[in-house]
């Protein structure tokens, strides 16, 4: 870049040289200018073909440069391309040749035996599963039967308080003693060993005079609940209409005391009437001992 420079100013000398001798100085003076221009034009002329001459190495070297590029570009990326797909290649072998290795650890099944194989799991999958269905659906059918059972008894343990229900309604509202016992025995077939129709029962056969009877149906009730206070109270009214006066004194107390209700009505009932001036059963009827 120097060089084209220096050449531009070489080339404006001369004519800054020319101007110069070109005004008037006299008769020396042109002729000093005459004598120079004739020594300098052979020197610039060849100092321009050197220029030019130069000029044309260097733009013939810039092209063998640039093609001298080009080519190693054009190499270098040649080189890439075969390098990946050298790459590529290597590794699509490798990949079929893990796939033989895999087929020749499972043993070169055919497609029928992978056929077959899938087949197989599929059934047992299957069975599993409907296996497991078929456990759940006869556990959910035990449960429904069992609650189904349950259902069905509470609902006849319905029906039958209905209807130990409705027989007591009949018995409270009967006046006969013979009508009250057989209904309490209608109770006592559709709940044997009920405690409170025995006891009842033994009330009833107290109305028919039939103490002993009587007797032996508190008895029963006693063996089961020696705590009931109707019973022992019943079992001091056959005592005493069979003269059985301290026996008779010893229920009524027990009674008297699980119930203090049955103070009063011992005090009226008619079946005590041979105790009645007994001093126990006195004290026992009377109101101080209530009150004691």
């Amino acid at each position: 870049m120097l060089k084209h420079l220096f050449a531009l100013l070489l080339l404006c000398l001369p004519c800054t040289v020319l101007s110069a001798a070109e005004q008037p100085a006299g008769p020396e003076a042109g002729d000093t200018t005459e004598e120079v221009r004739t020594r300098l034009t052979p020197l610039m002329e060849r100092y321009m073909l050197d220029e030019l001459k130069a000029l044309r190495t260097e733009m013939a070297q810039f092209r063998v440069n640039v093609k001298e590029e080009v080519v190693q570009k054009e190499l270098s990326v040649a080189d890439k391309a075969m390098n990946y797909a050298n790459i590529t290649v290597t590794y699509f072998f490798y990949l079929l040749a893990g796939a033989a290795s895999v087929l020749a650890i499972v043993g070169w099944q055919s497609l029928r035996e992978l056929k077959k194989s899938a087949r197989d799991y599929v059934e047992t999958q299957m069975k599993q599963i409907t296996d497991t269905y078929e456990r759940k659906l006869r556990q959910i059918e035990r449960e429904l039967q069992r609650k189904t059972k349950v259902i069905a008894e509470n609902y006849r343990e319905i029906e039958r308080f209905q209807e130990v229900h409705g027989l007591w309604l009949r018995a409270s509202q009967e006046q006969s003693p013979q009508a009250k016992m057989e209904i309490y025995d209608q109770i006592l077939h559709i709940k044997p060993g009920d405690l409170d129709a025995l006891t009842h029962k033994a009330d009833a056969a107290l109305m028919m005079d039939e103490r002993q009877w009587a007797l032996s149906l508190c008895n029963r009730v006693m063996q089961v609940d020696p705590q009931n206070a109707h019973a022992l109270y019943q079992r001091a009214c056959a005592h005493a209409g069979m003269g059985h006066e301290e026996q008779a004194l010893s229920d009524l107390e027990l009674a008297v005391v699980k119930n203090v209700h049955l103070r009063h009505v011992a005090a009226e009932d008619e079946e005590f009437e041979p105790l009645r001036q007994h001093p126990r059963f006195v004290e026992l009827t009377s109101d101080v001992a209530e009150n004691t």
